[in-house]
């Protein structure tokens, strides 16, 4: 057919083969344009034998053409009959390369000099054309491949993918599931979660990890491509694996330029943003309409439903709603009013500030993976210590947050727009306040999973989110008195920066003039005596440093380097001396505080002649502190060697205090100079053993200590996770005859943990469960007095300290005087 088409349908991908069905079976003039010689190009590169999953399972299909779960190469064949059956017109190896005209009057350049012209465009384009590239040295290393068309072709090699999408997932699974090819296959994931794959695929991925057949290696990057090694970053340092093989799967951008040069204008300039779209699916250029994953709705069955639907919208049905459109009026019809699912949608992308920058499809896709909530006046939200990680967002109304828990009556007040949880969200910890609606609230409650991929694949929410964070933690630094309004422009200032474990953020005798706030991780502070750093101090999450040299020009006084993987805020030394001098309070208190630490240096300075062998050994000591987990700890067991007779009484107090199974190993773990760790749990700031929980069984107690509740199923991932080794897994033993019955009658095995066979024997004749479940030191939470084995110490060996209370320059001072 020639002329004017009524609709130009560019890409054949799901979505165009959807629209391209649709408008054959309406008898619309079309025509679908495809750059290669075969249809549906991203299936197409699906790695052979994928199997294609079908999700949302709760969503109808509307469509023209069947799709339903199963192999890549079954939906491929079935597409290509249904195509053809349906006689819609195709023009294979065409690529656009320009397109002019307006709304009635399109003309579509092709590569070789061809010309279509059509009333419609519906760009149906998709992202993966567009890898996002490594960004490391090494990136242009041969080892290097974007692509994975047959994981079957691959023998005897140390593969390794980078990236914790579908496709990552995919791809690792694939080169591991045939044992005969003996690959050795590794996925990098750089956070601790996989928020932007589906559900199915992580547990698939799990499932490999806990057989071995994948090794998961969570908050972990690429620092350098090497010739057969990988150097990477880790949360604790840099390592170096064996690695003859690099799957790179790190996503994809949409090619802004091709769909900019049509005057399309996009949700935010980020990178990773979207075209803006009508309910409809047209773009700021009336006459081009946008559907599938450019724009931002990946799901295949999404897809099919947005080529289905443009068609129709086109052909003049303006009645014509969503296919999510029951799944939504469901989820409002809690809501008070009686307003429409579009109303609602207008209502939550309009007033909640990370949303504004969501297309309408991003939006809808985020509602059904939440929760609405409408509250009265007074109701509580969630109490202080309350498990939970998901995030809230208010819709209308505000809320109260109680700051003072003695005290309900003083709150602070968070407004319409804005939102709260998010400290559960970043760092897994209890509820650290009760919260109440203020006044009639609707909000919107973001599963962690949900709130994870949101910040992952939309800029514009993370850097919000972020802004909000920061803003909190700097009121809640600079204390009572400071106001919003004081501190932002310190927020609009500040900038997040990732640290790896050992990169130093201040230098010693520097220039520059910054200050740093530890948002995550912690820092450790070390000052040059001779040719030997000197350890002073341990920075944990919420200090801040840098400030001295800012307030008095002078040089850095030291160097501050990350003790693991952390995060710091930037925040400018002219913004910040402006802040000061808006709030002489705060400037006073910074002066004193600068006073305390130059006094520090000037004792370092008077006494470093004398004290050389305490300072290397204090130093070093310190350093081994740090190497074996108290640079992430909370809460650290230390035995004093010196002290220590070996009485095994910490392990004995342990056992008797949690049902006759020990959550210490006193022999084992490290020692250095007279100090002994041994295997006990640190209860980190960040615990490895939370990132890849099933059930959601370890959480976070009100004062610090990671726990396992009674959901643990026994899955061992925790314990695999734990760089520490602090983890074990052991069935329930039986209860034990009690102390007084083993002094007069000599019955069972007497203080502590009872012996294996023991409590075998004892299990099989009470007919106990032999399940195993996780099992590490809950700080004796529920326990009057404290920790069991700090209390059943003779000599006082043992000591549980915190990191901050332990490396401190106090300490260095005592001991050198």
């Amino acid at each position: 057919m020639t002329g004017v088409f009524q609709v130009a349908i560019v890409g054949s991908g799901p979505a165009g083969l959807s629209a391209a069905a649709r408008a054959a079976a309406l008898g619309m003039s079309h025509v679908l344009i495809e750059k290669t010689d075969h249809l549906s190009d991203t299936i197409f590169k699906y790695q052979k034998g994928k199997h294609v999953m079908a999700t949302p399972s709760n969503l109808v299909l509307r469509s023209d053409i069947d799709f339903e779960a199963g192999k890549r190469e079954t939906i491929l064949g079935r597409w290509d009959e249904q195509i053809a059956g349906h006689k819609v017109n195709v023009k294979l190896n065409a690529e656009v390369v320009k397109v002019e005209g307006a709304k009635g009057a399109f003309r579509i350049h092709l590569r070789g000099g061809e010309v279509v012209e059509a009333a419609n465009i519906v760009l149906a384009i998709g992202t993966q054309g567009n890898p996002n590239r490594l960004r490391c040295p090494g990136a242009d290393s041969p080892l290097i491949q974007y692509q994975l068309d047959d994981p079957g072709e691959y023998f005897d090699e140390h593969i390794t993918v980078i990236g914790s999408g579908d496709a990552g997932i995919e791809n690792a699974l694939g080169l591991a599931a045939d044992p005969a090819q003996r690959n050795v296959v590794t996925i990098l994931n750089r956070s601790a979660d996989f928020a932007r794959a589906k559900a199915a695929n992580v547990a698939l991925l799990e499932e490999a990890e806990r057989e071995g057949r994948v090794i998961v290696r969570r908050e972990t990057e690429p620092a350098e491509v090497r010739d057969g090694e990988l150097l990477l970053n880790t949360r604790d340092g840099q390592e170096a694996i064996r690695c003859d093989r690099i799957i790179a799967r790190t996503g994809s951008q949409p090619p802004r330029g091709f769909v900019e040069a049509m005057g399309i204008e996009f949700s935010s300039p980020e990178p990773g943003s979207f075209p803006k779209l009508s309910p409809e699916f047209e773009t700021t250029t009336p006459g081009i309409h946008v559907i599938g994953a450019l724009a931002g709705y990946p799901l295949i069955k999404h897809c099919m439903n947005q080529g289905y639907d443009v068609i129709e919208f086109l052909a003049g049905n303006r009645d014509l709603k969503p296919a999510d459109e029951p799944l939504l009026a469901a989820k409002f019809a809690a809501l008070p009013g009686k307003r429409s699912v579009e109303e609602w949608l207008a209502v939550f992308g309009g007033n909640v500030g990370v949303l504004a920058d969501l297309s309408v499809l991003q939006l809808r896709e985020l509602m059904l993976d939440s929760t609405c909530h409408a509250y009265e006046p007074g109701q509580v939200i969630f109490r202080r210590n309350d498990p939970g990680s998901s995030m809230f967002a208010i819709a209308e109304g505000s809320v109260a947050v109680e700051v003072n828990p003695a005290d309900p009556s003083i709150t602070v007040g968070i407004e319409q727009g804005s939102i709260f949880g998010e400290v559960g969200l970043i760092s897994g910890r209890r509820r650290g306040a009760t919260i109440r609606a203020a006044e009639p609230v609707v909000a919107l409650e973001l599963p962690r999973m949900a709130a994870l991929k949101l910040l992952a694949t939309s800029p514009g929410a993370a850097r919000a989110v972020n802004a909000i964070a920061i803003e909190r933690q700097l009121l809640q630094m600079f204390g009572p008195g400071i106001t919003k309004s004081d501190v932002a422009p310190l927020v609009a200032s500040a900038e997040l920066v990732q640290a790896r474990a050992g990169q130093v953020i201040v230098t010693e005798g520097a220039e520059d003039k910054d200050v740093y706030i530890v948002r995550s991780g912690s820092m450790i502070v070390e000052k040059q005596i001779g040719e030997r750093p000197v350890f002073l101090s341990y920075l944990p999450a919420g200090s801040y440093f840098g400030e001295m040299a800012v307030i008095d020009g002078s040089q850095r006084v030291a160097t501050v380097k990350a003790a693991i993987k952390s995060e710091v805020i930037r925040l400018p030394g002219e913004a910040f001396l402006a802040f000061l001098a808006a709030n002489p309070v705060l400037r006073d208190k910074a002066l004193s505080e600068m006073t305390a630490r130059r006094a520090t240096n000037a004792f370092i300075e008077g006494q470093k002649g004398s004290f050389s062998g305490v300072v290397d050994m204090y130093s070093q000591t310190a350093q081994f502190l740090v190497d074996n987990g108290i640079g992430e700890a909370t809460d650290v067991l230390l035995i004093d060697e010196k002290l220590c007779i070996g009485c095994d009484n910490c392990e004995k107090a342990c056992a008797d205090s949690h049902d006759g199974l020990s959550r210490l190993d006193r022999e084992a773990g490290r020692t250095y100079a007279h100090l002994h760790v041994p295997t006990s749990c640190r209860h980190c700031e960040h615990p490895h053993c939370m990132a890849d929980c099933p059930p959601n069984a370890i959480k976070r107690g009100p004062d610090g200590e990671v726990f396992i509740d009674e959901t643990c199923i026994g899955c061992g991932n925790c314990q695999r996770n734990c760089p520490y080794g602090v983890i074990r897994m052991d069935a329930k033993p039986p209860k034990k005859p009690s102390l007084l019955q083993w002094m007069l009658f000599g019955k069972g095995p007497g203080p502590g943990e009872a012996p294996y066979g023991w409590r075998k024997s004892e299990a099989k004749k009470q007919a106990l469960p032999e399940a195993k479940l996780a099992v590490k030191c809950d700080m004796c939470a529920r326990i009057d007095g404290g920790p069991a084995c700090v209390r059943a110490c003779p000599t006082g060996a043992a000591i549980r300290v915190s990191p901050e209370k332990f490396l401190t320059y106090t300490k260095l001072a005592e001991d050198a005087e």
